[in-house]
């Protein structure tokens, strides 16, 4: 697997934790609870490796508009790693706080995720080889499943 087939892979599994997130009721407190912490593990795995690996690797193929995505992408990790997300583990998981602030991290997700992939992908895919983006995907896969081992 390369490292945009990786990271589609793992967007993928973030995307559908946070629909099935937003859409509990007030009711289904510990539903919500235990989403919210895959989804938490999951996050801090994905943006550990594209912090890490993946946009390191970008930046320095490429050029400006690679170097200016880059630095967008880390702020956009901190806003949902240092404000969102921890706002959210501290709400209440039955009240309707919970549910606006849970609808909010979705949106700020996916919009990160849907530019990555129309255009850090794009450019990513351009700038690097097949082979390239193969290997960095096996290195990815590998610091995944160590960052997945210390949590068990």
């Amino acid at each position: 697997m390369d490292a945009i087939q990786l990271l589609k892979a793992d967007h993928k599994l973030v995307k559908r934790l946070l629909a099935e997130l937003t859409e509990t009721s007030e009711r289904a407190t510990k539903k919500r609870t235990l989403l919210l912490q895959e989804i938490q593990i999951d996050l801090s795995v994905h943006t550990t490796i594209e912090e890490e690996l993946f946009y390191p690797a970008i930046k320095a193929a490429g050029k400006k508009q690679e170097t200016k995505m880059y630095f967008e992408a880390l702020e956009e990790h901190r806003a949902v790693e240092e404000l969102v997300l921890p706002d959210l583990l501290s709400t209440d998981a039955g009240s309707d706080s919970f549910s606006g602030r849970a609808k909010v991290l979705r949106e700020l997700i996916e919009h990160h995720a849907d530019e990555e992939e129309s255009k850090m992908f794009k450019d990513a895919k351009a700038l690097m080889s097949k082979e390239q983006l193969r290997e960095l995907g096996a290195q990815m896969a590998q610091r995944k499943q160590e960052l997945l081992d210390k949590r068990t």
